[in-house]
């Protein structure tokens, strides 16, 4: 009977843990694609960034394809600032400028020295955390982005005639890759292109529309909080297996109860040597956590216990599930539990070290058929 008490406590207490994963926020990384994942919504100063750099640009304009390639280039710097709402969905607002070559006459034999301004307001799109899991360490991410905004020629002299100052709206589209350096800085390379009102350049020629197109490089800075917390559902359909389990542990406890507490003619039995029916008890952890959960204390007091009741030793042995990082990262969240487990029975139960074995296995070895219930240490008596 008691075998049955300790195991519907057991059960009852894993049910608790996972209700309570309902809102664990977990940091850093997704097991699912980002369009699957909640996240917990940051704070309105989290996740801003700044952005700097420069690169080359090319009027696309009347005569100006028929100059040479290297005349048409400028070098134009960037500064730009935004935020990201959530992994796979920002704002920013972009400007750029300097100077703007265009040509005219017959075999573009002039050249304008122009010089321009402009600035758009951009939606981008992270496609690498939204197709696929979120994982605030991943190097490389693929952004495209699709942005509206003005652009303005500053007036100047050409070789023909005085022209004076142009200005347009914009439509802008880009694709942005982003590699990390860091946790706050990544280094960018973006191509992008800027359509503008056919007579941009003072040249008409009858064409829809002239253009920009840039290539450029630089550095974003991350400020506020960097990452976001994802907020891993409950498993419903694990939970309602584990409450019909407790409903027949229940009744058979019920059943158990009506038999007679004494038995004459049965002979005594010494003390088992295990902590519950399999030799074991379990500290259950939330994903990504080796921090013991209140609700998990109580197995960790009952193996004290015995412990102390019959000079067993116990060993301690940390796992994580194999659904969840690299099998590297997860050798060490197992040692991370373990070693917490273990520094409980010491500094707070007051079990010498000198009962206590350690050891970790990560995710190599799964002891139990349903993943999230790998997230364990499991304390075994070996009495001596």
């Amino acid at each position: 009977m008691k075998t049955k008490i300790l195991i519907l406590t057991l059960l009852s207490g894993f049910i608790f843990s996972l209700s309570a994963q309902q809102y664990t926020p977990q940091i850093g990384y997704s097991v699912e694609p980002g369009y699957k994942t909640n996240f917990k919504k940051n704070r309105a100063g989290d996740n801003w960034f700044i952005s700097a750099g420069a690169g080359m640009g090319v009027l696309f304009g009347d005569q100006n394809n028929e100059a040479d390639f290297k005349d048409r280039l400028n070098a134009n710097p960037h500064f730009a600032f935004g935020k990201w709402f959530n992994p796979y969905f920002g704002m920013r607002a972009y400007f750029t400028g300097g100077n703007l070559h265009g040509f005219e006459g017959n075999n573009a034999q002039f050249m304008q020295h122009n010089r321009f301004f402009a600035g758009h307001l951009d939606f981008m799109y992270d496609v690498t955390n939204h197709w696929g899991v979120y994982n605030s360490k991943r190097f490389f991410r693929f952004i495209p982005w699709i942005g509206l905004g003005y652009a303005q020629k500053f007036k100047n002299k050409s070789p023909q005639e005085f022209l004076g100052k142009a200005e347009s709206p914009s439509l802008n589209l880009g694709i942005l890759t982003a590699f990390r350096l860091s946790d706050r800085v990544d280094f960018n390379l973006e191509l992008q292109g800027m359509l503008l009102n056919e007579e941009f350049n003072r040249v008409s020629g009858g064409k829809l529309c002239d253009g920009i197109a840039q290539l450029s490089a630089g550095l974003t800075f991350k400020l506020g909080k960097t990452d976001f917390e994802v907020i891993e559902p409950m498993d419903y359909g694990l939970i309602n297996d584990l409450n019909n389990r407790i409903n027949a542990l229940r009744a058979e406890n019920d059943q158990l109860s009506r038999r007679p507490v004494s038995c004459p003619d049965c002979p005594d039995v010494p003390p088992a040597n295990v902590v519950n029916h399999y030799g074991e008890n379990f500290v259950r952890f939330r994903l990504d956590s080796h921090k013991i959960d209140e609700n998990q204390e109580v197995n960790i007091y009952n193996a004290a216990q015995f412990v102390k009741e019959t000079g067993t030793r116990l060993t301690v042995v940390g796992y994580a599930d194999r659904n969840t990082g690299t099998a590297a990262y997860n050798m060490q969240l197992s040692e991370k539990r373990a070693k917490a487990v273990a520094k409980q029975l010491t500094d707070k139960y007051g079990i010498p070290a000198s009962q206590i074995t350690i050891d970790w296995k990560g995710s190599d070895v799964q002891p139990f058929e349903v993943n999230n219930w790998n997230r364990v240490v499991i304390m075994t008596g070996d009495k001596r």
